[in-house]
């Protein structure tokens, strides 16, 4: 076995008795990146003698710091890294140098980590496909004609095509689950504010949730371990439960799992469901009772996150007026009045889908459409709230589709934008309701993944874990890789 072909938890048990080295491991990542990468688009920026620098330091310590001390990790390109090009998939930051640490990348520092480079990204993490990129679209290591899923596809890409141990993305309406999903990797989507989004160019900030991938449950669970956790920094973030969530020792049995019947009705894909439906009866053998629950707002989710999300963006984008970020007016060779200068420059730096948000937020929040929009938006945010509630009344955790459909192709949905935005229809009410879910490996339609979505109560991150790892335990999906 090749060192990137390790897994987190077998790679840190090599290093321990100094089988391998930080500096091999990260060299044969490094290696496998420069031979795969042009072909599948996942890394923006390699960041190559920083990571071997920070090899060799891991390599050179008496004693490792934990179990990601010396493991090569990507970061999505969202995520300040001090001294490294951050652009958000975007132009208008084509030239941004990043000052400092966001907090879970200087967490993941402190516990050793080796950062590898910056990921591909949809512009502004806007997007379910990777397509709406600046520097082009990832690709899909199990079908190259094929969609990663978005935004976080880059990192997603890397870790399903071994040219990372694992990575970072950030989620605000499936943007982590729907690519793990699309690359039958794992993927967690963190209780809101569990991990820290200081440092993290901000899309939607009531909804945004850093949070990690992995190969495995437990690859996932170590990288989590590392960045969660409350930080001054933040006024949202939060310290999660410690109780004896973190496993379940008892396995599945007394577990009650529920299946809302709105998720698997119109719009899903026959034999994603039937994959589904398979996995949800593995639950089942290992001793869960499989409950039917009803959601009844989840038909107004995606309404609430498409008014929520594109006003939140409209105000955090504000900042980008092509004066302090932006193409400078040297560089772009500008003349003429300043005022026609900056917007030009802003125009020239944001994309279509960027601009389509944009708009959309702006006209939701403006004079005479707020109390129709984005007021109506957070009451009926309420209420999908209250269904989750009273849900977990009833159950321990859900299951579902990560998306209803499998990896499409490039371009089937670039014309019809709302058609992509249904890409998310299983994801965003948890992003609305803030809570915990993560996307695994079920099974495969025509070689093509199909994820599964575990969902929990707030702050029960580590108990959504225990359950995916239980029926990663009891299947093989997750050992199978894409052919490269």
């Amino acid at each position: 076995m090749k060192p990137h072909e390790l897994i987190i938890t077998e790679a840190a048990a090599a290093l321990e008795k100094r089988e391998v080295s930080s500096a091999e491991l990260t060299q044969s990542y490094l290696d496998r990146v420069e031979e795969l990468n042009p072909t599948l688009n996942a890394y923006l920026t390699v960041t190559k003698e920083v990571a071997l620098e920070a090899a060799k330091a891991s390599d050179d310590r008496k004693e490792r710091k934990g179990p990601l001390d010396g493991i090569p990790l990507a970061v999505k390109d969202n995520f300040m890294v001090a001294g490294s090009r951050t652009t958000a998939g975007s132009k208008i930051l084509d030239d941004f140098i990043a000052v400092e640490d966001a907090t879970s990348i200087a967490r993941l520092k402190e516990a050793g980590a080796v950062i590898l480079g910056k990921t591909i990204l949809d512009e502004f993490a806007m997007g379910s496909s990777t397509e709406h990129s600046a520097y082009g679209p990832a690709k899909n290591p199990w079908d190259t004609s094929r969609v990663p899923g978005g935004s976080s596809g880059g990192s997603a890409v890397a870790v399903s095509s071994d040219l990372a141990a694992g990575a970072l993305g950030s989620d605000t309406g499936g943007s982590i689950r729907q690519p793990a999903g699309f690359t039958s990797v794992v993927g967690l989507k963190p209780t809101y504010g569990a991990v820290s989004r200081y440092g993290v160019i901000a899309l939607a900030s009531s909804l945004d949730c850093p949070g990690p991938f992995g190969k495995t449950v437990a690859d996932t669970r170590l990288i989590f371990e590392a960045i969660a956790g409350q930080d001054p920094r933040d006024a949202t973030s939060i310290d999660l439960l410690t109780a004896d969530s973190r496993q379940l020792t008892a396995g599945l049995k007394g577990k009650k799992i529920g299946v809302p019947k709105e998720y698997f009705g119109q719009g899903l894909d026959k034999s994603v469901g039937e994959t589904v439906k398979e996995a949800i009866k593995k639950l089942a053998e290992l001793g869960a009772e499989i409950i039917e629950v009803t959601l009844p707002h989840s038909q107004y989710a995606l309404a609430v996150y498409y008014i929520i999300q594109p006003a939140e963006a409209s105000s955090n984008l504000a900042r980008y007026d092509g004066i302090k970020y932006g193409h400078s007016i040297e560089k772009k060779g500008h003349t003429g009045d300043l005022m026609e200068v900056y917007l030009k420059s802003r125009g020239e730096g944001f994309g279509d889908e960027t601009k389509r948000r944009i708009m959309l937020g702006t006209y939701t929040l403006s004079a005479g459409y707020y109390e129709a929009y984005y007021k109506k938006a957070l009451q009926v945010r309420t209420l999908v709230v209250q269904d989750f509630t009273n849900a977990f009344e009833k159950v321990d955790y859900l299951v579902s589709p990560t998306s209803p459909t499998v990896p499409f192709k490039f371009g089937e949905k670039e014309d019809d934008p709302l058609s992509m935005y249904l890409a998310d229809v299983y994801t965003v009410a948890i992003n609305v309701a803030g809570i915990p879910a993560v996307s695994i490996p079920c099974g495969f339609v025509e070689d093509l993944p199909v994820g599964m979505q575990i969902i929990g109560r707030h702050k029960d991150d580590y108990g959504v874990l225990g359950v995916a790892e239980l029926y990663e335990q009891a299947t093989e999906w997750h050992k199978k890789g894409p052919v490269l």
